[in-house]
């Protein structure tokens, strides 16, 4: 064998593959157990290869589970396990059928490793053999194809299955069944029709960042589900543009989004002298507009976070001025504006108002000084015309 060449061999496949070396040679030490037990072992046999990558030798063994009598069912204890249903069978017991294949008795291997214990595995040496058998190398051939497509999706799962809650830039490949399919790199990810922008059309060959959801195994291999309706993707685009959040010296304490359309987060100051809003929204307003671009001009309303409900729900109205804010049960809060900014804090179909709401958690009716008194004229109205019974 040609070590040189060889090594190379599999050094290129794991890069390729973007599997460990090591893992490469695993699947192949697999391959050569599962071609010498083709051509040479028995049925039941339990045998492993090593394979030196730098003599090119490969050594073969059996392995066998050390056993004593404890271990084993009795003629009896099998029959009476015959006879029970698949159902009432339990896997309780630790107990085997013995095979002689699989097994040894601890006498007999007490004779080849004196201190070993039952319970233990006893490896025991093979002959190395060089001449395998048409059918054994085809059986070594898909081993090897099967098993570096299972170490490489292995290897793509955990992968992305560690960046779950990150963001990831993908390019369009295809559109297909309401769903667009990504290329993320090692592989394809999904944005389901439900995690897309309403409005937003994508073309293929379009690059954009995108929210990783999550990551499922499937028959297939890795799944990848992205999302660009995510409210998290908007406080991941702004970690990579404001260094204050990534140090977080400012931090996002809520988000209320609708997707396409506008979008409210809260941040607050955890460093003394640092404006929350100003860094976020940057010089000449450099950073947040970074982020309406990537979302595609979608609105977005910065807030300044308070401990102080009534101060926090007031900012949440912005742009509006809120004149005050009186608390109800039920977690209601009654926000009093000036007349002429009624209809920007309520905003066009309610958003604003609806925003705000999700934003704080209360629920927020919003009404003018002058239709209060209004309200109030004509609650008294009322009662004085009310007729007497």
């Amino acid at each position: 064998m040609d070590i040189k060449n060889f090594t190379s061999a599999i050094a290129q496949i794991a890069e390729e593959k973007g599997i460990p070396t090591e893992k490469v040679f695993e699947v192949i030490e697999r391959a050569l157990a599962a071609a010498y037990k083709k051509d040479f072992g028995k049925k039941g046999q339990i045998i492993k290869a090593k394979l030196d990558p730098e003599t090119g030798q490969v050594k073969f063994w059996q392995v066998k589970l050390v056993v004593d009598e404890d271990m084993i069912y009795s003629e009896e204890e099998l029959e009476k396990l015959k006879e029970k249903k698949p159902e009432e069978r339990t896997e309780e017991s630790e107990k085997v059928r013995f095979s002689p294949e699989k097994h040894i008795m601890v006498v007999e291997a007490k004779k080849i490793k004196s201190k070993i214990k039952p319970g233990e595995e006893l490896e025991m040496a093979l002959e190395t053999q060089q001449d395998y058998g048409r059918i054994a190398a085809q059986t070594a051939k898909q081993v090897i194809l099967q098993r570096i497509r299972e170490a490489e999706r292995e290897v793509i799962f955990t992968e992305y299955k560690e960046k779950e809650g990150e963001i990831i830039s993908g390019i369009v490949q295809r559109i297909e069944g309401g769903n667009v399919y990504f290329d993320i790199g090692k592989t394809l990810g999904i944005l389901p029709r439900e995690e897309q922008v309403p409005g937003e059309f994508y073309q293929p060959g379009q690059r954009l960042k995108l929210y990783i959801l999550k990551v499922e195994e499937s028959p297939k291999g890795p799944m990848v589900f992205l999302s660009r309706a995510y409210p998290k993707l908007i406080s991941k685009l702004f970690e990579i543009e404001v260094p204050e959040i990534s140090q977080e010296s400012v931090v996002i304490r809520a988000i209320a989004r609708e997707a396409g359309s506008r979008s409210k987060i809260a941040v607050e100051s955890k460093t003394e002298g640092v404006d929350p809003i100003g860094s976020v929204v940057g010089q000449r307003g450099i950073r947040v507009t970074a982020v309406i671009n990537e979302l595609g001009g979608e609105k977005i309303d910065i807030i300044e976070y308070s401990e102080k409900s009534e101060e926090f729900i007031a900012n949440s109205l912005s742009p509006a001025k809120v004149l005050e804010v009186k608390t109800l049960p039920k977690n209601k809060v009654l926000c009093l504006v000036p007349e002429d900014q009624l209809s920007l804090a309520i905003g066009k179909n309610g958003q604003n108002v609806r925003l705000a709401a999700k934003l704080t958690g209360w629920k927020i009716d919003v009404r003018s000084p002058e239709a209060m008194e209004e309200e109030k004229k004509t609650t008294k109205t009322k009662k004085k015309t009310k007729p007497k019974k």
